[in-house]
Order: structure tokens, then C-alpha cells, then sequence
């Protein structure tokens, strides 16, 4: 069975005082830096303001297991009077010819204290307009930097009438294109091959500008049937891509994870795929917070034959999974086919 090491100490990043990150840090990127020997993270976060304004911090570490704020100040945060105005959040990061490249997701407006049922609508609707202004729905943005300290924002990459997020790119270009993954959640149901939501792939020329995308692949097991999204950008292995994602079940609302290997010159074509999760809720730090039941990886690093998953818990903490990175890949390609 095919299974990911959940680490002792965890969590691994917890809030931290009264301010903007105060209530929650979540949901992380990480890289494995060679140069400097360091693991650097982009965890999301937020203070206890109803509003639920959310940022981004960043820590870094030697061992990948113990990691230390690098400022008391987001390293990037929403633009006041900005499209993502509302949040920076859930980041995915990729190091591609020197430069590192972010995508988040973010809204219009601050979306409140999405798990109370007073959180609350933090903006204006007009009667008619752009929706991503009237339903306040998350599109992601893309942004760039050379020492990820120093950020580009550049501008959205999904389509501002969908609520798309789990979106990141491929670490390098696949036969001269690049590749994003991502989650329109609208995309299913009558007239889609998909009852629900559903992880789409889509290619383009320059990151901005992207392809009409097309179906990767559906949600097919039980811990999987009421949504699938992509969680970690994707891992060259011996076999292809290697890449983790997560599924929603009906039954009980639970993240759980599963792994995937895409082809390596075709990454439109699933050449293996688990069908158990490889990791669920288990620890109080998992069950009980402001999402209860989700284990949520958005960050994944390989050093010496160890694979490191960075997770959020509970929408609440940050955590790591490690596993032998050749052998889950083994065992992915095997029993996955």
C-alpha cells in the first residue's frame, strides 16, 4: 500500500501572536533551494479580523522540518483597491530558467470567515457587471520574482467568470508549451463529461494567454466523488510527471490525497494512478479546526532520494509527509497502471 510518513513534530508552522497571521497559516509552497541548501516556504495566512484579510509569509529551513519566519511581514499581500484586493492564498511555486513563479489564488473582496455562519460580504454589487465582482469568486493570478522576497504580480491566468483555483504550472516547457493545471469548479454536470468538479489541463505560448482546456481527470473512487483538485506542481520521475492531488468525498466531506503520473512528453495522458488515497485526516491538528477533516498539500520538495509534502491541516496549520522519492514513484507507476 501506498502510503506517505506523516512527521512526528507535526505541525510544523502554527499562528503566531495578534496580527496577520495571528489566526491561521495553511497551505504552503515550498522549494528546495541547492544553492543555499534551503527549504523556503510560502505558507498562507491571516489574523483574527473578520474581514479575513489573507497574506502570505515566509520561512525557511536546512532540514525542511524546522522552519523560521524570515520578516514579521507578509511577504506578499493583497493590493488595497486591487483585483486581488481580497487575498493572496493557496500558493503553488515553481522554479523555471532562474526565476520562481507563483500562482494564488485571490477575490475581489475579503471573503470573511468563510467556516461562521455571520462571516459576512465584504464589498459592493453592482446589478450587473464583471462577475468575478458580483459573486466575489477566486481567480488566480500569476506573479514572478528572482529572490522570492521581490514580487511581479502579473495579472490573472483563468478565466474571471469562473471560480477556478488549484491552478499551477509545469516546471518547464513540454514540447515547447507550457502547461497549467486547473479547477473550474462550473465545469461539470450537464453538457461536461464530468458530474464534478474536475482537475482540466490547458497549454500556452507566453504563461498569460492560455489554450481552451481540457479534461484531465475525474474524480473515480469513493473518497473522491464529490470533487478533485490538483495539490502539488508536478515532479519529474523516471516514469513522467509525478504530481499529488486531493478528493472530496460526499460521504463525509473529507480531503484525502491520491497520487498521479502523467506522461512525460504528453502530460494530457494519465499513464498511472492510485486508487486508494495515499493520506487522510487522522490527528486532531487534521480533524478539528476551521475546515475539519482535510489534509490539503500544496507543496512538495525532493533532496536526496526524500520527498517532502507540505500540507495544510484543518485550514489551521502547516505540516510535512515525507516518503523515498523512487520508490513511491515505483509503487505509484506499478500499482497505479
Amino acid at each position: 500500500m501506498i502510503k506517505l510518513q506523516k512527521y512526528d513534530g507535526n505541525p510544523i508552522l502554527t499562528a503566531q501572536g495578534d496580527s496577520w497571521e495571528g489566526l491561521c497559516v495553511l497551505n504552503p509552497a515550498v522549494i528546495y533551494d541547492e544553492e543555499s541548501g534551503e527549504f523556503k516556504m510560502l505558507y498562507r495566512a491571516a489574523g483574527n479580523d473578520l474581514t479575513h484579510h489573507i497574506y502570505l509569509g515566509l520561512a525557511t529551513s536546512k532540514d525542511g522540518f524546522a522552519f523560521e519566519r524570515a520578516s514579521s511581514e507578509p511577504n506578499l499581500a493583497p493590493d488595497k483597491g486591487g483585483a486581488d484586493e481580497g487575498c493572496v492564498e493557496d500558493p503553488r511555486l515553481v522554479k523555471m530558467s532562474g526565476y520562481y513563479y507563483l500562482t494564488y489564488a485571490s477575490r475581489t473582496f475579503a471573503p470573511g470567515q468563510y467556516w461562521r455562519r455571520d462571516c459576512g460580504y465584504f464589498g459592493f454589487k453592482p446589478e450587473e457587471g464583471p462577475t468575478m465582482l458580483l459573486n466575489n469568486n477566486s481567480v488566480t493570478h500569476l506573479a514572478i520574482s528572482t529572490d522570492l522576497k521581490n514580487w511581479k504580480k502579473l495579472g490573472r491566468i483563468t478565466d474571471s467568470r469562473l471560480d477556478d483555483r488549484d491552478v499551477y504550472i509545469f516546471p518547464e516547457k513540454v514540447g515547447g508549451k507550457y502547461v497549467r493545471l486547473s479547477r473550474p469548479m462550473e465545469w461539470c454536470g450537464k453538457g461536461f463529461k464530468n458530474a464534478n468538479p474536475a482537475i482540466w489541463i490547458a497549454y500556452s505560448d507566453d504563461l498569460m494567454e492560455w489554450e481552451k482546456p481540457k479534461l484531465l481527470m475525474q474524480g473515480k473512487e469513493w473518497w473522491e466523488d464529490a470533487k478533485i483538485g490538483g495539490s502539488t506542481p508536478p515532479v519529474r520521475c523516471k516514469y513522467g510527471w509525478l504530481l499529488l492531488y486531493h478528493g472530496v468525498a460526499k460521504k463525509d466531506g473529507g480531503y484525502r490525497v491520491g497520487a498521479v503520473i502523467l506522461d512525460a512528453k504528453n502530460p494530457s495522458k494519465v499513464i498511472a494512478r492510485t486508487k486508494d488515497f495515499i493520506m487522510e485526516p487522522e490527528f486532531p491538528f487534521e480533524t478539528d479546526g476551521y475546515y475539519n477533516g482535510c489534509v490539503f498539500p500544496t507543496g512538495i520538495a525532493v533532496k536526496e532520494d526524500t520527498m517532502y509534502v507540505y500540507y495544510g491541516a484543518a485550514d489551521k496549520y502547516v505540516c510535512v509527509a515525507t516518503a523515498p522519492f523512487e520508490e513511491f514513484c515505483e509503487k505509484v507507476y506499478k500499482e497505479g497502471k
